[in-house]
């Protein structure tokens, strides 16, 4: 068969389409093949990196300023065991103490090792009185600051009981007694007279007698503001808890805890409601304190947290800590020091106090023995622990 002339024109056209129709679905064919391999890295990315917020890492150099009578051995039993799981070095006070020489003021040399050991430390948090230029010799520049607070009308009763033999205490049957002329009873030249009035104000480096002039108190919380990155609340202890784990970045398994070092209830003496505005008079500074931060501390969750999820997460430490009460206690519960079976776990007692303590439940296999029993370790033990441990690094 022959094509006409007439033909050759009409068959080049239709060459000419089919190219370019082959042309165009080659470009479709990449072009979709390229959509589908973007779109399989966006996925791959939201799986990697979330539309979240950015991860954290936890924090492991620590400064906790352990303050007086402000349920601060509960805090140090976490720390301790957060040092313990992930092999960290701490600062130890010298000659096997459990304090740096309270009540003065922070030296570095009270630390074990100093200067001899060049190496900074990760974690300090035994009682000291608060200095800056002698922590930063032994700490990392990376540390982290926090504390913990309490309401000084209680604060000030628990220490009535914790420090009777006080000369400025022991002089009256009850602080309600005490408070009605303190000043008739108390000696700013005692060797603990800090431990009596505007206690939380000392530890934290300042003079406790010092007179409540509204520039003073101004510039002392501006200062503890610009270097505290968080300051607790022992009145609000799990929701403490919960702030402390998110600012930090820890798991939720960090912070689950039992309370040590607490009384039995019938050695709380009931206040008049004059008393517990005398306390406020006489411990101003310390009141002045736990207000600025008590206000700060509910903005601090309110812009990082949120009060409904702060509820949320606060509702599942507490579930978490029943299974570990469950778990670990018998009875479930603590119980008194008569009853206390383990002398390792035998707490210290003080003054008119009756310290409470646990028993742990017979049977539980050796992983499950060792965290229980890390939970319910009386501190001036715990230390001890620590000390053999750390000794056997440096060996």
């Amino acid at each position: 068969m022959f094509l006409s002339p007439s033909h050759i024109p009409r068959i080049i056209l239709f060459l000419v389409c089919m190219m370019v129709g082959f042309t165009l679905w080659e470009q479709i064919f990449l072009l979709n093949k390229s959509f589908n391999a973007i779109n399989r890295n966006w996925n791959q990315l939201l799986e990697i990196s979330p539309m979240n917020p950015t991860p954290c890492y936890p924090v492991m150099n620590i400064m906790f300023l352990k303050t007086h009578k402000t349920a601060s051995s509960t805090v140090l039993n976490i720390l301790y065991r957060f040092i313990e799981n992930h092999n960290l070095t701490v600062a130890l006070p010298v000659s096997k103490m459990h304090i740096f020489h309270y009540p003065r003021p922070f030296k570095a040399e009270y630390v074990e090792g100093f200067p001899s050991i060049r190496q900074k430390h990760n974690v300090i948090c035994n009682h000291l009185r608060f200095d800056l230029t002698e922590v930063q010799k032994i700490m990392l520049n990376t540390t982290q600051y926090f504390s913990i607070l309490r309401n000084p009308v209680s604060l000030l009763e628990s220490s009535y009981v914790y420090f009777r033999y006080l000369p400025s205490f022991n002089k009256t049957r009850t602080l309600n007694q005490f408070l009605i002329s303190p000043l008739s009873y108390y000696s700013p030249h005692e060797t603990y007279n800090m431990l009596i009035r505007n206690t939380m104000w000392y530890d934290f480096g300042y003079d406790n007698n010092a007179e409540d002039k509204e520039d003073y108190v101004y510039s002392v919380l501006k200062e503890i503001e610009q270097r505290f990155q968080l300051i607790l609340i022992a009145e609000y202890f799990d929701e403490s808890m919960v702030l402390l784990k998110n600012t930090l970045c820890w798991e939720l398994e960090d912070v689950v805890y039992f309370k040590l070092n607490f009384r039995s209830k019938d050695t709380i003496q009931n206040l008049t409601q004059e008393s517990k505005e005398r306390a406020k008079q006489w411990c101003s500074l310390d009141w002045k304190l736990y207000k600025h931060f008590n206000r700060t501390f509910w903005s601090r969750i309110q812009d990082t947290i949120g009060l409904e999820k702060m509820q949320q997460e606060v509702e599942i430490l507490q579930a978490r800590q029943k299974e570990f009460m469950q778990v670990c206690l018998l009875d479930g519960k603590a119980t008194d020091k008569s009853k206390i079976k383990d002398s390792v776990l035998q707490p210290a007692q003080a003054g008119e106090a009756n310290i409470l303590g646990y028993n742990l439940k017979p049977g539980l296999d050796t992983k499950t023995m060792r965290v229980c029993r890390s939970m319910i370790m009386p501190e001036h033990k715990y230390i001890n622990l620590i000390r053999d441990h750390q000794k056997q690094k440096i060996l």
